[in-house]
């Protein structure tokens, strides 16, 4: 993965794991392929988990009660 996941946007972030699902459903490739690209989808999945967790947590606390 090129950017560093502070350097990348929540929007890109998604954006480049569901490029990688759509090359490992259309095109997939040989197995060592897959698994790196698998790892770096799981990875990029969990960033955006954590993003939104971040989110969720924000507006949270920007909430009345």
């Amino acid at each position: 993965m090129p950017n560093a996941p502070d350097d990348r946007s929540f929007e890109d972030t998604l954006n480049r794991l569901e490029e990688i699902v759509e090359e490992l459903e259309d095109d997939p490739p040989g197995l060592e392929e897959a698994l790196d690209a698998y790892e770096d989808g799981v990875a990029l999945a969990n960033e955006c988990l954590d993003r939104l967790e971040e989110a969720e947590q924000r507006v949270s606390e920007l909430s009345i009660e």
